[in-house]
């Protein structure tokens, strides 16, 4: 075989080799990914069923606990629309009415969303880019000035 063959022949692999590791690294992290939702989003049609988050701010009044003491329903918002969110488990020493939230979980068929885990925000002007954008005067936007 000629040289020029065989580095044509190595050119092949290689780019055999690479596009066979990176077919191999997507199908293991197509898994993992999860796609972030606004309750306004949730209008279209979401995946029932696929791993996503769903971040908004936590509806004041809506948090209820059930009598296991584990089990919490409460509504999520993005000041356009609500999504009901049930979650069993321990939440965040920060969660609560009013505050924001990022829950990881996935939607059922009646468009409500079942939480598998729950991320508070830890300060109080803290809010997802996602959600500053979709909210109009939140404060995590920059439309406000600061005092001096």
């Amino acid at each position: 075989m000629k040289p020029k063959h065989q580095r044509f022949t190595l050119v092949l692999l290689a780019l055999a080799a690479i596009f066979g590791a990176s077919g191999l690294a997507l199908s293991a992290l197509k898994d993992e990914a999860a796609f972030f939702y606004a309750p306004s989003d949730v209008t279209r049609d979401v995946p029932v069923g696929r791993a996503v988050r769903l971040g908004g701010m936590v509806v004041e009044g809506s948090l209820a606990r059930a009598a296991d003491g584990v089990t919490q329903q409460f509504r999520v918002t993005d000041g356009k629309a609500q999504v009901p969110v049930s979650f069993a488990g321990i939440a965040p020493d920060l969660f609560r009415e009013g505050s924001g939230v990022v829950a990881e979980g996935s939607f059922a068929k009646d468009g409500s969303f079942v939480a598998t885990n729950l991320l508070a925000k830890h300060d109080e002007r803290y809010m997802p880019p996602q959600m500053a954008s979709a909210m109009p005067g939140a404060p995590g936007r920059k439309t406000e000035t600061l005092e001096r």
